[in-house]
């Protein structure tokens, strides 16, 4: 599904703050989403446990399931919250051009826009890529999301681009909670438990090839 046309969205919905994260919001004490075991595609919507395995096996040597723990337990405490807070789609869109495309090369990276753009790149895996990405439900698109973050921060940071206040934690927190409200809102516009879903990521992914 994902294209070069992916870019050519001249609208969409600026403003708002789609981070949603006033940084590490307290110090986590291993604070990580547990609870009822889950099972194999079918956890529950507030067990992300399964979403850190995603991370790692994604991740590649970016990976670190300490980060990627903290990063869950922070998303367990503001799913409610995150359900009706606006995705900035063409800001994340056009970070993602930046980071992945053909953009300027030269912004220097910030835990939210680096968080931003791992998140739409793993839109784009999760539903136009090749290994059947979009089998999976929403901790494999959170883990994508993390992954795609702790990748593109590396990165950054080993080119000497990042800013002095990021963090690969803070980039990986705003990755998670961008790919939630993705998941949560992508085709039906936020709220219930069950909204958005894979389905509404494809919505999501279609909107921004057709603008």
């Amino acid at each position: 599904m994902a294209s070069n046309d992916f870019y050519n969205q001249g609208s969409g919905e600026a403003g708002g703050s789609y981070g949603g994260s006033e940084g590490q919001e307290g110090q986590l004490s291993g604070q990580h989403s547990s609870g009822t075991p889950y099972s194999t595609g079918h956890s529950s919507s507030d067990d992300y446990s399964e979403a850190a395995e995603h991370a790692s096996s994604h991740a590649g040597d970016s990976g670190d399931s300490s980060l990627f723990s903290t990063a869950l337990g922070l998303l367990a405490g503001k799913k409610s919250s995150l359900a009706s807070e606006h995705v900035d789609e063409a800001d994340a869109v056009k970070q993602h051009q930046t980071f992945y495309g053909d953009g300027e090369g030269h912004q220097e990276a910030s835990s939210q826009n680096v968080g931003s753009a791992a998140a739409i790149q793993a839109l784009k895996m999760f539903t136009g890529g090749s290994d059947s990405e979009g089998k999976g439900g929403q901790n494999k698109f959170i883990g994508m999301a993390m992954a795609q973050a702790a990748k593109l921060f590396d990165q950054q940071s080993a080119q000497g681009k990042t800013e002095p206040a990021a963090t690969k934690q803070e980039a990986i927190v705003q990755a998670a909670q961008m790919a939630l409200k993705m998941y949560m809102q992508g085709g039906s516009g936020g709220g219930g438990s069950s909204g958005g879903g894979a389905g509404g990521l494809i919505n999501l992914a279609s909107k921004f090839l057709a603008k």
